[in-house]
């Protein structure tokens, strides 16, 4: 075979699939050998391939073309070299089987990829939503964060010695309650003038009410960092978090200072500092539990909570141990509190902690055990939005990676009815619809690209 006939093979199927180079390496790099071995494919070597300039690609490569196309290598053009010539298909077929992913359950026991496959999907327990998903999610607007930033380092000295403290614990609580609903454009279209109060609240109230309205900025700024972190605004979020634990200890408020721990960690792992953030919210949470011989249900929510990030940044360190230490011990206190409660803004409670199962499976690459935890959640147990929404996106994640991109997209939609602005307004959630479209086969990809359509993620 001629390289102008190879080039013509491969380019024609990938111009039949509508997909241009840069979207077919991305298939084959999220194909279920590209996420194994971590195949860093890209334009240049798509070139190569349909120039001619590669007879027979390496294993892993010639593996995931396999799954991407569906095609035989030869099919596609692509020359056996004298070594691999003799063996032909059959060891292509081999190599799949011998290498098919194994999922390990939560009991330790290992099951192959077979085993995985043939529990079929049929719908998260309680998710009857999953029928009415016909709409399209609405647009969010501007979240204006210039306008965050102005506040949070105006340091200009306090001057409006206005205030009514009752009505800031009401607007801060709308706050809560808006961003658990994943309400965003709502939230931060609200949250300027709200920290400009507070600030002021703070520098002019004494006694009591001071230490309340250290409490009130401090859940304040802890949501103005969790609306940052999603917008992936790391600088002012690590700004927003520190200010919300700086509150914390001025509020001598334990509850509260666990409280602000959780976003400090948080921001610590969006940085990139995985073993900072495992040991702050560890440490948070052991020094919690010092006094945890008659907890309430809000110290159990917030020691639990702890437990659940340290969990989500030990993963990231790559320490099985130590995340399944900690997902057990907030396992633990989930059974202590006894149901899935919103306890200080936590949402947590049994499902929440199986939610993090999910997240935790995902992150090590084991897309069957995250299908397999997501199956347990019940999702009308889970208090809020926004931990429903989250739930969604991680198991369309998990379909993603095992290829299953029709799932994966009804799964992602039904994420965005429950919490459209969960949807328009992340830039992972529209990187995840990208990923779908630019892997989905021809199948899926009208519908896919309807709806990215709808999301202005393609014109």
């Amino acid at each position: 075979m001629s390289e102008k006939e190879m080039n013509i093979r491969l380019r024609k199927w990938r111009e039949r699939a509508d997909l241009t180079r840069a979207e077919m390496a991305k298939m084959v790099n999220l194909s279920r050998s590209g996420i194994r071995y971590k195949l860093a494919c890209d334009e240049e070597r798509i070139r190569r391939w349909e120039a001619g300039e590669v007879a027979w690609p390496r294993e892993p490569y010639r593996l995931a073309l396999t799954e991407v196309t569906h095609l035989d290598p030869e099919d596609l053009g692509f020359i056996p070299t004298r070594r691999t010539r003799a063996t032909g298909n059959a060891s292509i077929a081999g190599d799949i089987m011998a290498h098919a992913p194994l999922a390990v359950t939560r009991t330790g026991l290992v099951e192959d990829d077979k085993d995985v496959r043939r529990r079929e999907f049929v719908g998260l327990t309680g998710a009857a939503l999953f029928s009415a998903v016909l709409g399209q999610p609405v647009q969010g607007g501007d979240l204006g964060i210039e306008k965050i930033a102005a506040v949070i380092v105006d340091y200009s000295p306090p001057a409006d010695r206005s205030i009514d403290l009752g009505t800031l614990v009401q607007t801060v609580a709308t706050a809560k309650r808006n961003y658990q609903a994943c309400r965003y454009t709502e939230v931060i279209a609200k949250l300027p003038a709200l920290l400009s109060k507070l600030r002021n609240a703070c520098a002019f109230l004494d006694g009591d009410d001071r230490l309340r309205a250290q409490a009130l900025s401090a859940e304040a700024y802890h949501v103005t960092a969790s609306i940052l972190l999603k917008q992936e605004d790391k600088g002012l979020a690590w700004l927003a978090a520190d200010r919300s634990v700086q509150a914390a200890h001025a509020s001598q408020s334990p509850l509260m200072i666990g409280s602000s721990s959780r976003i400090i960690t948080h921001a610590l792992m969006d940085g990139g500092h995985h073993h900072a953030a495992t040991d702050a919210a560890r440490g948070a949470a052991e020094r919690m539990a010092a006094d945890l011989s008659t907890p309430s249900p809000e110290d159990l929510s917030i020691y639990g909570s702890l437990l659940l990030r340290g969990a989500i940044a030990a993963a990231d360190t790559g320490s099985r141990h130590n995340t399944t230490e900690l997902l057990d011990e907030a396992a633990q206190a989930g059974i202590r509190l006894g149901h899935d409660g919103n306890h200080m803004w936590t949402a947590f409670g049994p499902n929440n902690v199986l939610c993090h199962w999910v997240n935790v499976a995902l992150r090590f690459g084991d897309a069957g055990t995250a299908i397999d935890y997501a199956r347990q959640v019940e999702l009308d147990r889970l208090p809020i939005n926004e931990r429903k929404a989250t739930l969604l996106l991680d198991t369309s994640r998990a379909f993603l990676m095992w290829n299953h991109h029709d799932k994966a997209l009804n799964i992602l939609r039904a994420a965005g009815e429950i919490a459209p602005e969960e949807i328009t307004g992340r830039p992972t959630a529209l990187r995840l619809v990208r990923d779908i479209l630019a892997t989905a086969p021809i199948s899926v990809r009208r519908e896919a690209r309807e709806y990215a359509a709808t999301l202005g993620v393609i014109a």
